[in-house]
């Protein structure tokens, strides 16, 4: 409840000032829908965007080296010894 609260203060705060035009408005309650996201990311202390890209990187070069070993592997297996 008293985030639903927090929210609906600030709402109100906004027509207190005289913010009338739908586009302040409109970017208004995105900059606070925003900032209560990142409230909410920070608490549960997830990765940020740019540790996940990098993340994402790693495992796809990871995911390539494999494919090669996997290649250079198979390709062992078919030599066969003439005779």
């Amino acid at each position: 409840m008293s985030k639903s609260r927090d929210v609906l203060d600030k709402l109100a705060k906004l027509f207190e000032q005289g913010i009338i035009n739908y586009k302040d408005l409109n970017n208004e309650m995105i900059n606070i829908l925003k900032s209560k996201r990142d409230e909410i990311v920070f608490r549960m202390k997830l990765a940020t965007k740019d540790e996940s890209d990098i993340l994402r990187k790693r495992l796809e070069k990871l995911e390539k080296k494999v494919e090669t070993l996997e290649k250079k592997e198979i390709k062992k297996k078919i030599k066969r010894v003439k005779k």
